[in-house]
């Protein structure tokens, strides 16, 4: 970055000695905030190492650095020179306290994932068979998604993985339908028989935080036949 590219502020006040208003204020307010950390007996800098292995962690969930960035609200320069250094620069070994704090703070989750990261398709599975349950068809919950049948199908019946992105827009579908069964018609009808027979449970059998654990069972529900069966559709 060129000394005409570098934005005022306190790193052109240290780096160029740029002596304007809002470089000299920047600089101010970044040593009166570092002044008050020391009083409450905070440190300014902390060791790295933990957030960069949390970095690390996220990367092996797959949520990349440049992702992880996004979601701490930080620049990808700043979270790039923490795990790579610059040009003839190592890592640094430490990093500032509140850095460190909000790259921590990014929890190892599919929410967070890049739209192309692969993800278990559990709990995608179960919300889509929860609402054919109270009544919507296949084809409805396809058109919603903007799938064809044909992509649709193995998505409901026993496809192990899905993109994270897949996975959002149906968690998304799910909550905006839950509560929401279509018209007594007879194609709800059809629908909620084609479930009973499937074993596929409607949403109120289902905790928000258990639908994604594969090993969760619904509530007041016998699920003797219900995953063997979605295997054996698959």
């Amino acid at each position: 970055m060129t000394r005409a590219e570098r934005p005022h502020g306190r790193a052109k006040y240290v780096r160029e000695h740029c002596p304007c208003d809002v470089c000299r204020e920047a600089n101010n307010a970044y040593q009166r905030d570092r002044k008050r950390q020391r009083g409450y007996g905070r440190a300014a800098y902390v060791d790295a190492e933990p957030a960069c292995a949390h970095l690390r962690a996220l990367g092996d969930a797959g949520i990349g650095w440049r992702r992880a960035a996004e979601l701490a609200g930080l620049s990808t320069s700043v979270v790039s020179k923490l795990l790579y250094g610059q040009t003839s620069r190592a890592p640094s070994k430490r990093v500032r306290a509140a850095t460190a704090e909000k790259i921590l703070a990014v929890e190892i989750n599919a929410e967070g994932m890049a739209a192309h990261a692969i993800v278990d398709a559990t709990g995608t599975r179960r919300r889509l068979c929860a609402l054919v349950a109270i009544g919507w068809t296949q084809t409805q919950l396809a058109e919603l998604l903007g799938l064809t049948p044909n992509n649709f199908w193995p998505l409901i019946h026993g496809q192990p993985n899905i993109t994270a992105a897949r996975r959002r827009a149906v968690v998304q579908l799910y909550d905006d339908l839950w509560d929401k069964p279509p018209a007594d018609d007879a194609l709800a009808r059809k629908s909620r028989r084609y479930a009973q027979r499937h074993g596929w449970v409607p949403p109120l059998a289902w905790d928000d935080d258990k639908i994604d654990n594969p090993a969760a069972r619904p509530a007041g529900v016998r699920m003797d036949a219900v995953d063997d069966d979605l295997r054996r559709s698959a």
